[in-house]
């Protein structure tokens, strides 16, 4: 049992450490262009240096949706992550980790919304480049998307021995 808290642990503290990497970096998209590299992210448009993200009036509405639903899913698995230890020593035996898997639930659909966006109004192309592909940080926000549904299941049905 102790083996398994540990591992859910872990892999708890990976998921927030890949939340706050892909939505502070800026590497969603990535292109090719005369210049060299250019890559997009949440926040900024990046080539040799990096700038403000040049977004159209239609689509700033949906980019602030998505800062602010990554912003939420960093919050709410750092409260989860902070619940679980803390129902770690005060939870009787017998009892589930509902409130933890729920809040770590939570997180997973704001991810799911954010990541969804992103994906419906950004990934078509990237500023002053060619060839547009996903970047690492689009593909971290999917895995964290995973760990999270899977950390909130294992929440909700681990019981504290």
């Amino acid at each position: 049992m102790l083996v398994l808290l540990a591992g859910i642990f872990v892999v708890h503290i990976a998921t927030v450490i890949m939340l706050f990497v892909s939505t502070i970096a800026n590497v969603w998209m990535v292109g090719s262009s005369n210049v060299g590299t250019v890559s997009t992210g949440l926040w900024l448009l990046c080539n040799r240096t990096c700038t403000q993200l040049p977004v159209s009036s239609q689509d700033e509405a949906s980019l602030k949706a998505v800062q602010a639903f990554m912003i939420l899913s960093i919050i709410f698995s750092v409260v989860a992550l902070v619940l679980f230890i803390i129902q770690l020593f005060t939870l009787e035996k017998g009892k589930r980790f509902y409130v933890t898997g729920a809040v770590m639930l939570v997180c997973w659909m704001c991810i799911l919304i954010a990541v969804s966006i992103y994906t419906a109004r950004f990934t078509s192309a990237v500023a002053y480049s060619t060839n547009p592909h996903h970047g690492y940080c689009f593909i971290l926000a999917w895995i964290c998307f995973c760990f999270s549904f899977i950390i909130g299941i294992l929440y909700l049905v681990l019981r504290k021995k």
